[in-house]
């Protein structure tokens, strides 16, 4: 019976070890990295980018010179550092606002022009609003529209559930020449967002706060909109550095995107995340002791509508799409008023869009567990399609991310649970001309950094909790117990 127990406990050990969550990797190279990225090695980045912005027109919005310069500043120290380092370019249309105005009963209201939208003519649209009712789904179906009469009105649409694009398509649909979008949730300034395509764009579609969109909603008086914008063909870059050791077939990819608004140098976002992956990579170097290659992504056009990451990720043959065990997305890790929010990769939130894909559910468990270790507690935040997780996580790739908050204001206890000021937006200065290397909170950076380049390291060594893939160690004890499985049992001889 003496090889049959040693068997057993070889069995044993095998599993114990495989089921190993990243966050408790058995090894020291994600806490070595997680000490050595540091807030002053991230800000240090963060100074190149703002210097980089103030060249170029105080912008690094994709394809401008801020932009291309931050790329090759990333470039020159990845491919220093010893990574495998490329580029890809990709075609996206520009879109930068003019004018963008909205009167109601002679009081001027906030408003952001979506992206890609249609413009007004060059006086606007003077039309009474009709509040669209607000449901489960409200303005996502025609039957949303069923008794109402929006021809040659102005839709007024409760933000949620689908978008923009399908609000404003549905919208256009039932005859209305214009759509404003207020949102779902308090805020201090009207939201960005994006109709994703310009092929997509039917009407002029604005997006207000959720208060004048109740007030709206309250007393619908006529309305008048401009909002003009130039758009143009362009090309930007993705820029790509992968580790030279590791797995191939079943890669890390970790990613944030550069380029900013057009109206600002983006340092909050994603200036933040861009820094935070650069220096995480540079403390690695391109040949760390890992078993998944790790990927360093830095997307383009995000701000255009996920252009660049979605492009990538479409670019991928379904074989190169299995080679990655995992996306890890990080977009605003810095904000000035911060939260600490985690992708609800289980959906245990019940809010939104639902779960990610399988594997998603352990990736938030590992972020979490991370800022659960130094005493920092976490809130989950919905894969609402807003960065660009979006395509890996429609492609069923597991997915997951942390961020600090953008233009959503910050409850009372929110700001019990983690300091700041209720009652203003996580970032004030989202998508203007101030988020810049003064609005960055770097308590919050610092934490973040310590977070994101523990748990990216951490699955270089093991995506077990993931996907089942093991790391090397799990993989010998394995072997082991299937050699000791095949071997000649043995009997004792009692005497």
């Amino acid at each position: 019976m003496l090889r049959l127990a040693v068997a057993l406990v070889a069995a044993t050990a095998g599993l114990t070890l495989s089921t190993v969550p990243a966050t408790a990797a058995p090894d020291s190279l994600p806490r070595k990295i997680s000490r050595n990225v540091t807030v002053e090695g991230v800000n240090r980045h963060l100074i190149a980018f703002q210097r980089l912005a103030d060249r170029n027109g105080r912008t690094r919005v994709a394809s401008s010179q801020g932009h291309l310069q931050s790329a090759a500043y990333i470039e020159g120290l990845v491919r220093n550092a010893g990574f495998d380092v490329s580029r890809q370019e990709f075609p996206f249309v520009y879109f930068v606002v003019q004018t963008e105005t909205l009167t109601a009963g002679g009081n001027a209201i906030p408003t952001h022009m979506m992206t890609y939208s249609r413009s007004t003519p060059a006086g606007g649209i003077t039309a009474p609003v009709v509040p669209v009712p607000v449901d489960a789904s409200p303005g996502c179906e025609p039957a949303d529209y069923t008794g109402l009469d929006v021809a040659g009105k102005v839709a007024l649409i409760k933000r949620g559930v689908c978008s923009f694009a399908v609000k404003q398509q549905v919208a256009a649909d039932a005859g209305a020449i214009a759509a404003i979008v207020y949102n779902n949730v308090p805020d201090s300034e009207p939201f960005g967002g994006t109709l994703g395509d310009p092929a997509a764009a039917r009407i002029p579609v604005v997006g207000i706060t959720l208060a004048a969109g109740e007030a709206l909603a309250a007393q619908p008086v006529p309305v008048t909109l401009v909002a003009t914008a130039v758009q143009e063909n362009r090309t930007s870059v993705n820029l790509i550095a992968q580790t030279k050791t590791g797995r191939e077939n079943n890669v890390v990819v970790a990613g944030a995107h550069l380029d900013s608004v057009p109206t600002g140098p983006g340092i909050n976002d994603n200036g933040t995340g861009s820094a935070t992956l650069l220096e995480t990579a540079l403390q690695l170097g391109g040949s760390p002791k890992v078993n998944n290659a790790i990927r360093f992504a830095w997307w383009s056009a995000e701000e255009f509508g996920l252009v660049g990451s979605t492009a990538y990720v479409r670019s991928l043959t379904f074989e190169q799409q299995l080679d990655i065990a995992l996306y890890l997305n990080f977009d605003m890790v810095g904000s000035p008023n911060a939260g600490y929010f985690v992708f609800d990769g289980d959906d245990s939130d019940h809010v939104g869009a639902g779960p990610g894909p399988v594997g998603s559910g352990p990736i938030e468990a590992a972020i979490q567990a991370r800022f659960a270790a130094a005493g920092i507690p976490t809130e989950g935040k919905d894969f609402d399609s807003r960065s660009d997780y979006a395509e890996f996580v429609a492609q069923g790739i597991p997915a997951g991310g942390t961020a600090t908050g953008a233009e959503v204001i910050k409850t009372a206890a929110q700001a019990a649970k983690w300091g700041g000021q209720a009652g203003i937006a996580f970032d004030p200065c989202y998508h203007k001309a101030c988020d810049n290397l003064l609005n960055v909170n770097r308590e919050a950076l610092g934490r973040q950094a310590t977070a994101i380049s523990y748990v990216i390291t951490a699955y270089g060594i093991s995506t077990t909790d993931v996907n089942g893939v093991p790391d090397r160690p799990a993989r010998a004890t394995a072997r082991a117990r299937t050699k000791a499985l095949a071997a000649p049992a043995t009997h004792d001889v009692a005497l």
